[in-house]
């Protein structure tokens, strides 16, 4: 399941005000390289049938099923200096969260 911070949810809901016609926050993910990942945020009309459907203060997000298990532990972040971020916990090799004992 994506995360999100009040911020992101508040500047969300922002966006979906000023295109009413586009409710649905689509979130998705896909792979640039073996090392890097891509995420997007767009605003559509409507959910897709193979979507699953998050519902945040009122807010739907939209994330397809094939990726949504990818999204465990992601959080989306908004601040106005660095606009949206997609905040994911380090995996070592082994896929094995790391713990910053700092």
């Amino acid at each position: 399941m994506l995360l999100m911070t009040p911020t992101a949810i508040q500047r969300l809901k922002a966006l979906v005000a000023e295109h009413p016609e586009d409710p649905v926050v689509r979130v998705t993910l896909r792979d640039s390289d073996d090392h890097r990942l891509v995420f997007n945020i767009a605003l559509e009309s409507t959910p897709q049938p193979d979507d699953d459907i998050q519902d945040w203060e009122g807010l739907m997000v939209a994330v397809d099923k094939h990726t949504s298990g990818r999204m465990e532990g992601v959080t989306l972040d908004y601040s106005d200096a660095g606009g949206f971020k997609f905040l994911h916990p380090p995996q070592d090799l082994n896929g094995f969260q790391r713990l910053n004992m700092n």
